[in-house]
Parts: C-alpha cells; structure tokens; sequence
C-alpha cells in the first residue's frame, strides 16, 4: 500500500499506519524517506492488500492525504522511460479508466512537471493499445508518483476510498479580504468535514458561533461570510472590517474560561497552546453540549506526534461516552494545517 502525506510527517503516517494495521490483525511493515512525502506499507500476505486498505478506508485516517494499492517501485533508463512502466501495468493485470502522474508535495517533486507532461500522451496511447487504459473500468484510477526523473510508483485507486483530488491536496484560492491566511484552514475544515450539500443547514445564515482565541480574525471571517452571528473571544485586537459588519461581537476575554450565554450552533479555535490544555477546554463545550458542532485545531509537538494525537482523542472520547454524549468525531491533518491536525466533532443529540 501507498500512502501520500506532508514532507516531514512520514514517521508520523507509519505510526498510524502499523497502529491501525495491528488494531485489525494484520501484520506488515512500513517503509520511508525523511521527508519524501509518502510511505509504503508492505502487507506480509500480498493477496490479501485490497482487503486490508478497505479495511483502513482514507476518511478514516490522520495523516495519510492518499491510499493507493501499489506495485513495486521501478527505476527507469532515462533513454526508455515508458517501456518499463507498460511491462508492469500489462504484467499486473490491471485495467483503469483515467491515468494521474503525481509528485510527492516538494519543490524537487515540482521541478517534474515538464518530463510528466511530455510523457504524459505517449503513455495513455501505448496503454490504450495494449488494453489496460479502457472506458467502463469501474472508475478505477492508475496513479504514477513520481519522485525522481527516474524513479516512479505505479498504485491504482478506487472509488469511495481515495482523494479525488491531485495528490490528495485541496489548494483553496486566499480570500483577500481575510485579515490571515489561517482563515483557508477553516475552509478546508468544512470542505473536508462538511458534505457541500448540507451547507445551506449546517452553515445556515443566521446561526450563532464563537471563535475562540479569535484575534485577528482569520476564522471568524468565515463564519461571517456564512452570515453567522459570531462571539469572538480574544484580548488581542480584531480587524475593523469585520467588526464593522455587525455579525460580530468581540468579547475581550480568555477562551480557555469564557462560557456562551446559551447553545451555540458553532465553536471554533485556533488556539496556540498544549494540545492537552486544548482538548480540556473543547471537552468542556462538548460535554456541557454549548455547541452542536466545533473544528479545533491541536498544536502537536515536535516527536511522537501520532501518539500525542491518539492520547487526546481517546480522552475525547471516554469523556463523551460517561458523559452520555453521542458524537462524530473526525480528525484530520489538513493540507493548510502546518504542525497541527484538525478535528471536528459533531453532536448526535
């Protein structure tokens, strides 16, 4: 199996990975390269592959952006690049209905793009011919990654449980008008999140949010936008523009001990403080039902990230349980995120 992640973050997705593995029965073993932006995951018994990657779907995952069913790297003579790649996929038996050539998410992976896009039409027409590139292939998808001029990993995708997006990365346009990019992580979040056919429910005009630690304004730009009314709570200064828009109240207060004057349809935070500290405070809310919905992010440290995640989602989730409370809870490490994860929490009652 293969799986895409961000550059520095492949120790952390083979954690997960081994973790979950194990949880499940399997054994395998994972295999990276600092910073290469993907890891490999080998299953001890190939046959059964298919089996265990639905068996770990991609929604359900931290760090992983792709999952991939893959064959074996192959180093290719720059003279003949396409002829190995052909003898593989004919060798494999597979057949597919769309071909994508991407990079690992590094500047040496973007240096590619014009060997891809030269490759790109000869290599549809020779696998047109030999059969394996065909209309009706159930939607199945061969993914080349490429991480070097000659060194490529062919892996074949399927419909429900993969990324529909080039490399696993939403890239969202930066609003202008936002007082800090961090405003695009919040985006992401319900891109992510959210199903867009229930954002006219579900980010309704007129619900009522807060945004904790909310100074400039980044995320608080977004539930405006949405025509939400807004408790921002910060003691740092919030941007003009948006305070002049009358959907916001600024509450110069600290997020960690401000309570809301009643349920709130939304909690939002991007506080820079101990994940612990942060869970504490967003397990409070939840269990209290102040909100029916938050995305929060967790600062992670700098080592054993994947533990430090799983400690503060168990806690989570013991908490919710004694407390009788019923919740979704998805965790995420988003492409706008840097050292952090996103988790988004959705109450059932």
């Amino acid at each position: 199996m293969l799986f895409y992640c961000r550059p520095g973050f492949e120790a952390d997705l083979a954690a997960e990975i081994d973790s979950r593995a194990r949880g499940l029965g399997w054994s395998g073993q994972a295999e990276y390269d600092p910073q290469a932006g993907y890891v490999c995951f080998h299953v001890s018994d190939a046959r059964s592959v298919n089996l265990l990657q639905r068996e770990l779907p991609l929604e359900g995952l931290i760090f992983a952006r792709q999952s991939l069913v893959a064959l074996p790297a192959l180093t290719l003579s720059r003279e003949n690049r396409l002829s190995p790649i052909i003898e593989q996929v004919v060798a494999s038996g597979w057949s597919f209905d769309a071909i994508w050539h991407e990079t690992p998410d590094t500047n040496d992976g973007k240096a590619l793009s014009g060997l891809i896009k030269a490759l790109t039409r000869p290599l549809e027409s020779m696998l047109k011919k030999r059969g394996a590139l065909r209309r009706k292939a159930a939607g199945r998808r061969l993914h080349l990654l490429w991480s070097d001029g000659d060194r490529v990993q062919l892996g074949m995708s399927f419909p429900g449980n993969r990324s529909e997006l080039p490399g696993g990365i939403r890239r969202l346009r930066f609003p202008h008008a936002a007082p800090s990019r961090s405003t695009l992580k919040l985006e992401e979040a319900w891109h992510e999140f959210v199903p867009r056919d229930q954002w006219d429910e579900r980010l309704a005009e007129g619900m009522q949010a807060a945004d904790l630690g909310a100074a400039p304004g980044g995320w608080t730009w977004q539930l405006v936008a949405r025509g939400m009314n807004v408790f921002a709570i910060d003691n740092g200064p919030m941007d003009k523009a948006l305070m002049a828009t009358g959907l916001v109240e600024h509450l110069r207060e600290d997020g960690f001990v401000w309570e809301p004057p009643g349920r709130l349809d939304w909690l939002v935070c991007d506080i820079v403080d101990k994940p612990s500290r942060v869970m504490a405070m967003v397990q409070r809310w939840l269990v209290q039902r102040w909100c029916r919905e938050a995305v929060f992010n967790l600062k992670l440290p700098m080592k054993r990230r994947w533990e430090e995640v799983t400690r503060c989602l168990s806690g989570l989730e013991a908490a919710l349980f004694e407390a009788g409370v019923r919740a979704e809870i998805r965790c995420r490490h988003l492409y706008h995120d840097r050292e952090e994860v996103t988790v988004h929490v959705r109450l059932l009652d």
